[in-house]
């Protein structure tokens, strides 16, 4: 048996004539294991600090997110309005023979783009107003919605007459002095609160320009940054692991894609359903619960059920008739969406079971708000994905699986 050279000890006699102590020679496995053992670590103890610092991680990565939040909206942006580019763009060399595709490009999203923002301009001239109106409305409601408590107390009281109903009197007495106190204080912090909300709506407004700024860069130089991302995988990851990688990347660009886009034209068809429906069905305050509905559907699973509970109230303070019939026609809408609209438009997009949507949306309402209660869906569904290819992998390696057969995800 031949002794390893790299594990042979050097006893040969220096120049003095004396024998050398052992020493160890350099090898190159011995490198590759101190680098990973270093590696592991040191992702150890960032995984530690970060467990046990737990409530300062979570706010680092809300700061993270709101610093990258124009790039967000940009990214989203873009998703949603890329078939549409691609689309206009096939048509205008179809219907105009247009053959410089570059320049078929820059007007498809010109035309996009203005498409766009005529549609905010007339949600913003058309239904903006009349949101406004229904606001002020039923805020003038209000004293009168009081004083149709009172008469509705008395009516009880005479058609009722061994009910008590001088505690009710009494408490909504003793509740109407905090609620005119609120009000005033309320009416002294306008001018602040004013102040506080133009910021917003400000730093809203700057974040929406530099994110449609990115949109524009990433539809535009969507070939370019394909081949960038394309260029770091070939340049950075293992040959033997550029296929798996890029089959990973594709399926997190068609998870996010059909999702985001199928939900916002899910959402858009289910708040037009509700205002049809309730103008048909005569209940006030259509546009502004509408709007509500739609916003709101854009969440997986929970989205129906947030947007009743405003609409619900609303129409309660007018008729508990007109509150249980919208009740009543969101959970048809709810149904019809779930059963019929949903499956034709989504598919099986995410393939989640709703107990692991529950938890996306749980966590993703915790890290990132609204917007995280909708992007943890096909968030989760991807690291579902990774965790049952991982899992293929390793039961194919251990011939627990075929290699023909078809994977876990």
């Amino acid at each position: 048996m031949k002794e390893n050279p790299t594990l042979k000890k050097n006893t040969g006699k220096n120049s003095s004539g004396k024998n050398e102590p052992s020493r160890f020679l350099a090898n190159n496995n011995y490198f590759t294991i101190s680098v990973y053992a270093i590696a592991v670590i040191f992702i150890g103890a960032l995984i530690l600090k970060l467990l046990v610092s737990w409530n300062g991680t979570v706010r680092t990565i809300k700061e993270i997110v709101n610093i990258l939040m124009p790039f967000i909206i940009g990214a989203l942006i873009a998703f949603i309005l890329n078939p549409a580019v691609r689309k206009i763009s096939i048509l205008m060399g179809r219907f105009f023979h247009m053959k410089d595709g570059k320049l078929r490009k820059i007007l498809a999203i010109a035309i996009a783009y203005l498409l766009v923002i005529g549609l905010i301009a007339v949600v913003f001239f058309g239904i903006v107003p009349q949101i406004v109106s229904s606001i002020t409305d039923l805020v003038n409601y209000i004293p009168t919605a009081v004083n149709d408590t009172y008469y509705f107390i008395d009516n009880l009281e005479q058609h009722f007459p061994d009910l008590d109903m001088e505690v009710i009197k009494n408490s909504i007495n003793k509740a109407l002095p905090d609620v005119i106190a609120s009000v005033r204080d309320f009416a002294g912090n306008l001018v602040p609160a004013l102040y506080q909300v133009s910021m917003i709506v400000v730093q809203w407004l700057v974040n929406l320009i530099i994110a449609i700024i990115v949109s524009i860069y990433m539809l535009s130089d969507k070939k370019p940054l394909k081949n960038s991302l394309k260029a770091v995988v070939y340049a950075f990851v293992p040959t033997k692991h550029i296929t798996s990688v890029t089959e990973i990347l594709k399926e997190a660009y068609k998870l996010f894609s059909s999702f985001i886009i199928g939900k916002a034209l899910d959402s858009t068809i289910i708040g037009c359903l509700c205002f049809l429906f309730m103008t048909i069905l005569q209940l006030p305050y259509a546009v502004l619960i509408s709007v509500i509905v739609g916003i709101t559907n854009m969440i997986p699973y929970f989205g129906p059920f947030i947007g009743a509970v405003p609409g619900a109230l609303i129409l309660l303070l007018i008729s508990p008739v007109k509150a249980v019939i919208f009740v009543i026609l969101i959970l048809v809408l709810q149904q019809f969406d779930g059963l019929i609209l949903g499956p034709k438009i989504l598919g099986d997009s995410t393939g989640l079971k709703p107990l692991w949507i529950i938890v996306a949306i749980t966590i993703g309402g915790s890290l990132g708000g609204v917007l995280g209660m909708f992007l943890g869906v096909p968030i989760v569904a991807f690291l579902r994905y990774l965790a049952n290819r991982f899992l293929t992998y390793r039961l194919r390696k251990r011939n627990f699986l075929p290699d023909d057969s078809e994977p876990l995800a």
